[in-house]
């Protein structure tokens, strides 16, 4: 029988070229993803910033909207004065949820002072309401005016996971300006280039329905967890390549 001393060594394997390149070129990735997140922090907080001015701001005549629209193109969030006449024939269903319940957000064109129209979101109401004739309230007849928020028309579906419209139902999952003006019978030439969505009536206007103010501003900000997600990963990589690599290329294993 062999001595202890006699006993063979196990000679562990070292990393060579090639594993570090790898490590290295690995732990770069995942830095400059941690990085890149860090950067997405600070122009999201800066958008976020940006929007609750805006909406804090005094609203501004539809005129002084559209030339903000002109000169910058695009108006986002930014409060407007509006007032003219629902043409209701014209009106368009958005499906979407208020408050957990079902339902619809109703757009209708409203005819302007000056002959053109505005794409309207009137607000929310029940999914059971849709049709006029299923509806206990009478729809506002002559001029009205409110506040809203002015909104950008989208320049695609926001996602391939989104369904298409289907504008022959009267069913948009996503705000198609074009189509949407389009099924409105609404002259491109003649349409305010962007949607408002209704915030409140005068105090004395007595509408309740569709109920207003279901703009949702609330854009979620996970940027600063997926930055200390990316920089851990490469921290416990770092850790790891540096056991592997430095540890004793000898050691005796009884």
């Amino acid at each position: 029988m062999s001595s202890a001393s006699e006993r063979p060594t196990v000679t562990h394997w070292r990393p060579g070229p090639i594993f570090v390149v790898a490590v290295l070129t690995v732990l770069a990735m995942l830095i400059a993803l941690g990085t890149w997140q860090v950067q997405r922090l600070a122009w999201k907080e800066a958008l976020l910033e940006r929007i609750a001015e805006r909406i804090a701001a005094p609203p501004l005549s539809l005129a002084q909207a559209e030339a903000q629209w002109a000169q910058q193109g695009e108006i986002e969030y930014v409060p407007v004065e509006v007032s003219g006449r629902f043409d209701h024939d014209g009106e368009q269903h958005f499906l979407a949820t208020h408050q957990g319940q079902s339902g619809w957000y109703v757009y209708t064109p409203l005819e302007l002072r000056d002959g053109r129209a505005l794409i309207v979101n009137r607000g929310f109401i029940p999914y059971d309401r849709k049709e006029p004739a299923t509806r206990e309230w009478e729809e506002p007849e002559g001029i009205v005016s409110f506040t809203a928020l002015a909104r950008d028309p989208l320049a695609e579906k926001p996602s391939w996971i989104v369904p298409d419209n289907a504008p022959a139902d009267n069913l948009w999952y996503w705000k198609d300006f074009a189509a949407m003006r389009e099924a409105m019978g609404l002259a491109a030439d003649a349409t305010v280039p962007f949607f408002v969505d209704i915030r409140s009536y005068g105090a004395d206007s007595g509408i309740r329905v569709p109920v207003p103010g279901v703009t949702q501003v609330d854009l979620p900000n996970n940027h600063l967890q997926y930055a200390v997600t990316w920089y851990g990963l490469a921290a416990a990589l770092a850790v790891v390549a540096g056991f592997m690599f430095f540890r004793s290329p000898n050691r005796k294993e009884w």
